[in-house]
């Protein structure tokens, strides 16, 4: 009997420890379990900072962008992918009123906030800006071919110097037809076409071309350039100017003329295109001018500066433009990045 007590104390007290191992592993159990859904809230937590994070750069509002119809497709490209790849909430909004015209609505209060520019601003821009009190920046963005353009058939004024195509234009000069260029040519009255005052293209090739001296009366000059192709490519006698890339976006309707300067006839084109190259005399920069105020009001203004100033040289080339040089974008980066 008393051994039989023994057995059954043993048993108990195995029974008991049993037992208190059974509640210790569940009470260690609960305790990693604990650790575990804190470990998930955390890192849902810091998920939840980091999406936050990705959002705060977002940005919404409006940019308003006018001026030179030559700038305008460089300048919708890049407006275009800003809006589908950087900031879809931002809308960018670009006109091609003309450089001059362009300038009007800049400098005004209230204005808009870029003004793309075939040419540099003027003294009297510049003098209207400091009345407003409006601070702003030139922008350098491409690098521009004026060119010469003419009807396909033509295929007697290919080739023509740099004097013989600007005696075209000029009023005191007696060139009124083919013949009185080359004895060999047509005697068949020339057509001159371009784009009219509103344009810098136009104050270019006045101002920088013509050098002030008075365009021949019977210019046919129009606000739209895809007026001008129209007229150029219906004429077999024309000759019109305007930026390369609107020749390159209507070489089925165009051809260019190749312009001797000296040392033989240049192809105007992107590897010509140069403020030291081959076609240097017709090279020009091209510009937008931004409103630093606005550019320090709104953020979204800013942003699209930068990104432009980012991204003009790649774009460029599809656009019909020469790009400008890595260090010049880089100088223009550094002003705007110094604006925050």
């Amino acid at each position: 009997m008393k051994k039989l007590k023994l057995v059954g104390f043993a048993l108990l007290v195995i029974l008991s420890i049993s037992l208190l191992a059974a509640c210790g592993t569940e009470e260690s159990n609960g305790e990693e379990t604990g650790t575990e859904d804190m470990n998930i809230e955390d890192n849902a937590s810091t998920e939840e900072d980091k999406n936050n994070d990705d959002t705060s750069t977002e940005l919404e509002g409006n940019v308003v962008v006018d001026g030179s119809g030559t700038v305008y497709p460089l300048m919708a490209r890049i407006a275009e992918e800003y809006m589908l790849t950087e900031q879809e909430g931002v809308s960018v909004e670009v006109g091609r009123s003309g450089t001059s015209a362009g300038f009007q609505k800049f400098l005004v209060e209230d204005g808009t906030d870029f003004n793309d520019a075939s040419r540099h601003i003027k003294d009297e821009e510049k003098a209207k800006a400091e009345e407003l009190g409006i601070e702003v920046k030139e922008l350098k963005v491409a690098l521009d071919g004026l060119t010469f353009v003419m009807h396909p058939e033509n295929d007697w004024a290919t080739e023509m110097t740099e004097e013989e195509i600007i005696n075209i234009f000029l009023a005191d000069k007696g060139v009124t037809n083919w013949s009185d260029i080359n004895p060999d040519w047509p005697n068949e009255k020339i057509n001159t076409y371009g784009p009219n005052e509103n344009h810098g293209t136009y104050e270019f090739f006045y101002e920088s071309i013509l050098e002030e001296q008075d365009l021949v009366s019977d210019a046919n000059l129009q606000q739209e350039y895809s007026t001008l192709v129209t007229l150029v490519s219906e004429d077999v006698n024309s000759i019109g100017f305007f930026g390369f890339g609107y020749y390159v976006n209507n070489q089925d309707k165009l051809q260019a003329v190749n312009v001797d300067f000296g040392d033989g006839p240049v192809e105007p084109s992107l590897d010509t295109i140069a403020e030291d190259g081959d076609y240097a005399n017709f090279t020009r920069p091209v510009f937008t001018y931004l409103n630093v105020n606005n550019a320090k009001q709104e953020a979204q203004v800013l942003d699209y500066a930068i990104y432009l100033m980012n991204n003009v040289n790649t774009f460029a080339g599809e656009t019909g433009f020469a790009p400008i040089p890595d260090q010049e974008a880089q100088e223009s980066i550094d002003f705007l990045e110094g604006l925050k």
